[in-house]
């Protein structure tokens, strides 16, 4: 058994930003010392200073570490509440909507928002801000390169309007990847943008701590507008949302008190 995890917690923090300790501790130590043993390394010590002296290495750590599982259109039926109730709701009152796509991985989330706005709008309306901590993941998103896999839940006619077929991968048009803006963003320390009217965070929380939750959706309450809507996952419906000043307003849909 490794030790020297909360050394090591404390090392990866000043190097990265990253607070290991806001994660689920079983989980991730779990996650990182299969990392260790796979690397062929016998303790934190020599695995970080490796981490300082190879970037691929590097590289490996953080992209383990964030857990990139992404898929277009996932949760289909959620997506259907979004199109049909959510965003009919939101452009009530106004002609465009202010959209963050947080922990957005490789991109399938943001680019599935432009392809479902262009329903309700023009193409130079749209702006998705979307933002990720891994660097790695958001140059895949910037690429926009898929597998067939990973476009399997998307509604019919999306596929051949929107991408380029490539033998056996699909490269998503220039004009949605135009629609989004990506940047690296740290949900636990860096600043929220404001007035958001959607915020999507999804099947990223479970893996935090309830005190690390808590302070992101006290900070996403406050960056919503006061007609604003936040979209979570499958498994992180908020428990006594109104401690956050939000109520449900569908399943996985909540909305400011």
């Amino acid at each position: 058994m490794l030790t020297g995890y909360e050394k090591f917690k404390e090392k990866i923090f000043k190097l990265t930003g990253i607070d290991l300790s806001c994660y689920k501790e079983r989980q991730m130590k779990r996650r990182i010392d299969s990392l260790i043993s796979r690397n062929s390394f016998n303790d934190y010590d020599t695995y970080y200073n490796a981490l300082l002296q190879d970037s691929h290495l590097f590289n490996e750590f953080i992209n383990y570490l964030t857990i990139n599982v992404s898929e277009f259109y996932r949760n289909p039926a959620q997506w259907e509440v979004l199109e049909k109730e959510i965003i009919p709701r939101l452009l009530e009152n106004r002609k465009t909507l202010k959209i963050w796509s947080a922990a957005c991985s490789t991109g399938e989330e943001p680019y599935s928002l432009v392809m479902l706005m262009t329903k309700f709008m023009k193409l130079e309306n749209i702006s998705i801000y979307a933002t990720d901590i891994d660097d790695d993941a958001i140059n895949k998103a910037k690429m926009g390169v898929y597998n067939e896999k990973s476009l399997a839940n998307l509604p019919d006619g999306f596929v051949s309007k929107f991408f380029i077929k490539n033998l056996n991968t699909y490269k998503i048009k220039d004009e949605i990847k135009k629609c989004v803006e990506y940047r690296k963003h740290n949900l636990l320390m860096d600043k929220y943008p404001e007035n958001c009217d959607l915020i999507i965070c999804r099947n990223v929380l479970i893996y935090f701590t309830e005190e690390a939750k808590n302070n992101i959706y006290t900070r996403f309450s406050k960056a919503l507008s006061s007609n604003g809507i936040l979209f979570v996952g499958s498994t992180e419906q908020i428990i006594m949302a109104q401690r956050y000043n939000m109520e449900p307003l569908k399943n996985f849909f909540y909305k400011l008190i």
